[in-house]
């Protein structure tokens, strides 16, 4: 089964909907999100000047079922820039049925448009069937990835 979808750029009429999405992301990483977190969020998707940007897949009657946040990244040992996809997540109700395939072909659209030489994501080890899907559309690294924390805050005289 199959759900047309329209990709498009989120308008100030679409956040109660991408929220609701953005809530199930969260939720799905088990990551906490407050109206604080998700007002900055959306705040940087609004701003056409900001580097974070969002693609939305709406059905026909307008329902927003999917999400995809990505910003351009330097990699200076190419002298090139790249995508990078933050964020993407499909309605549970939708899975299956063509969404993130209609969201990955806008983001290579994307790309092309902003010459970025690849898009590049992460997900976690045992998000098979999002896996599924990326050993599909692209090819796995062999890079491992690392978080460090900054260096704690010095204390102000």
């Amino acid at each position: 089964m199959s759900t047309a979808v329209s990709i498009v750029r989120p308008s100030e009429t679409d956040k109660p909907q991408w929220r609701r999405l953005y809530d199930g992301y969260a939720a799905f990483y088990k990551r906490p999100m407050n109206d604080a977190m998700a007002d900055r969020v959306w705040s940087w998707i609004m701003d056409p000047q900001h580097v974070v940007k969002c693609l939305l897949a709406k059905t026909a009657d307008g329902r927003i079922v999917g999400l995809a946040h990505v910003r351009e990244f330097p990699r200076p040992l190419l002298a090139a820039t790249a995508g990078f996809l933050d964020d993407l997540f499909v309605d549970p109700a939708f899975r299956g049925q063509g969404v993130v395939d209609e969201l990955m072909r806008a983001l290579r659209e994307l790309a092309a448009e902003r010459e970025w030489g690849a898009i590049r994501w992460i997900t976690a080890e045992d998000n098979y069937r999002a896996r599924a899907v990326y050993d599909r559309v692209g090819r796995r690294t062999h890079w491992v990835t690392y978080d460090m924390d900054p260096a704690p805050a010095k204390p102000k005289p």
